[in-house]
């Protein structure tokens, strides 16, 4: 099989992949890898405690590689780093890269170019994949998955905190993903067929932040999930038990 490793968000979109690949049996993913802010000691985006994080590696039965960045790290700092680390994995005989993308053009395009350098390919289980039988596929599959954050924009306090399930997808607002991918919500994904045991943890307070881009948008990066000048996010705090 093909040696690869997958970008873990440490969300349902990657548990996705990470299953359907492991069943096609074409690729062998060998190593999980993800952005954290060392600001806070958390998942990028998602605002997941590194240690929900490792849990959820070490139930997986997969090595995890951390790429630390700082809350306010430049496109041009960003890209430096990420190459530095692609090349490392490079010289470990990884040659795929796994997303969990699903439909955004731009930011596979982006990544696209980024491999290119370093002589990765890019490999996306998900691509144009209809979300609402996603999500549903998700479901049958036994996966459990909670909001970690929404984009208060789009959904309000009482979203942050919830299971996914189909009263969830059921009370989504018209014209909200059901999979979140234009960043309308994020998840921490805690069980499911890809984990020899659940991760536990237990629920902690709700918070809104909110945060100001730079002036000059070029110089924002890009993390695991899509750009977005939206300021507000809630996020729901979640504590290894």
């Amino acid at each position: 099989m093909k040696k690869a490793y997958l970008n873990w968000s440490s969300g349902k979109d990657s548990a996705l992949a990470l299953y359907k690949l492991q069943q096609q049996k074409e690729y062998s993913v060998e190593k999980l890898v993800t952005t954290v802010n060392t600001d806070v000691d958390r998942v990028s985006m998602h605002g997941l405690r590194n240690e929900l994080l490792f849990q959820q590696a070490q139930n997986m039965g997969l090595p995890l590689q951390v790429i630390a960045l700082n809350g306010d790290v430049s496109m041009q700092e960003y890209n430096a780093t990420m190459q530095k680390a692609t090349e490392s994995l490079l010289q470990e005989g990884f040659r795929y890269s796994i997303f969990g993308d699903i439909f955004l053009e731009d930011l596979r395009n982006y990544r696209e170019e980024q491999l290119e350098k370093v002589g990765l390919k890019g490999i996306y289980p998900l691509w144009k994949k209809d979300t609402s039988e996603l999500i549903q596929e998700f479901l049958e599959l036994n996966f459990k998955a909670i909001v970690v954050c929404v984009n208060s924009k789009v959904l309000d306090k009482s979203f942050c905190g919830r299971v996914i399930d189909q009263a969830f997808l059921d009370d989504l607002p018209e014209g909200v993903d059901p999979c979140g991918e234009n960043g309308e919500f994020h998840t921490f994904v805690f069980d499911g067929p890809v984990f020899e045991n659940p991760v536990a943890f237990e629920m902690g307070e709700k918070v809104e932040r909110t945060y100001s881009p730079k002036k000059n948008k070029e110089d924002n990066c890009f993390s695991d999930e899509p750009q977005t000048w939206d300021s507000k996010f809630w996020y729901c705090d979640l504590l290894p038990k």
